[in-house]
């Protein structure tokens, strides 16, 4: 799933090749991607892109004061194409879902991979009108976001830290994989209670947090759509990683599975040596 810094990179890139164009046409080729139909994609066609934003996970293009919105969602990516094919595309199985067509022949495909179908894409007077986006949390790249403030969202937080950081409510941006490179810098469970760091833990991964983040947008900034994918795999150094080495202490990075994801971390770097229960997989070899 792209997570803040590929979404920021996202917006980067776009922005070079949007604004100042004009939209064409856009083109819906499933039609369960759209998620609100008043105004209708058509009333993009003919509008000048005049910003590109993010919000969170969420990247928006504004269309001269129309906003096109899209989560990518699990599976969903932007591809960017320099001529976009001849015709119209033609609905299908295939992963397409969106393409969006400028006066200059250029555009991008919206595409969604897998058979969940996740990707949205909203068509709005103001983004705010979009439930995900009113929701958000502060942005923990902000110039605002300093520690006092994230110390005061999780004070009283009862919930394990994992499941806190990926709260889009409490912090905007943060994603599965991201919240294990968080916590794995931090040197912290996953299951530890937010209530219960002290102010030096909380100091401890605040800076985790903030330098996790800016790096990985570091890393990606500059990069086009279709290398975003690679470079933020191979910038991870415990998610997606069970069975290799900890990069910091050589330690085996473990895994506890849930019904649709998993989380990976270094018992030596996180957890005092302990293992973590899989409850999970515990059932699946009984």
């Amino acid at each position: 799933m792209p997570e803040l810094p590929e979404v920021d990179a996202l917006k980067d890139f776009l922005a070079d090749r949007l604004v100042g164009r004009e939209i064409v046409r856009v083109l819906p080729v499933a039609i369960s991607v759209l998620k609100t139909y008043d105004p209708p994609v058509s009333a993009l066609e003919g509008r000048e892109v005049t910003a590109v934003r993010r919000f969170g996970k969420f990247l928006d293009i504004d269309a001269d004061g129309l906003h096109l919105v899209t989560h990518l969602a699990r599976a969903g990516w932007l591809h960017w194409r320099d001529t976009l094919p001849d015709g119209p595309p033609r609905p299908g199985k295939g992963p397409l879902a969106l393409r969006v067509a400028l006066e200059t022949g250029e555009g991008f495909d919206l595409t969604e991979a897998g058979t969940q179908k996740r990707l949205a894409v909203y068509v709005v007077a103001d983004p705010e009108q979009i439930p995900g986006v009113a929701r958000l949390g502060p942005d923990p790249l902000a110039d605002d976001f300093d520690e006092e403030r994230f110390a005061g969202l999780l004070r009283g937080e009862r919930r394990q830290l994992k499941g806190a950081l990926r709260d889009q409510s409490l912090i905007a941006g943060v994603g599965n994989a991201y919240s294990d490179e968080i916590l794995h810098a931090a040197k912290m469970s996953p299951f530890k209670l937010a209530s219960s760091l002290t102010p030096q833990e909380t100091s401890r991964l605040y800076e985790a947090l903030r330098v996790t983040l800016a790096e990985a947008v570091e890393r990606s900034h500059g990069l086009a759509a279709g290398r975003l994918k690679s470079e933020k795999k191979s910038g991870l150094r415990v998610h997606g990683r069970a069975g290799e080495a900890c990069p910091v202490c050589g330690d085996i990075i473990r895994e506890v599975s849930f019904s649709d994801s998993a989380l990976q971390y270094c018992p030596t770097c996180q957890t005092g040596g302990k293992p973590l229960a899989d409850r999970r997989m515990s059932r699946l070899l009984k």
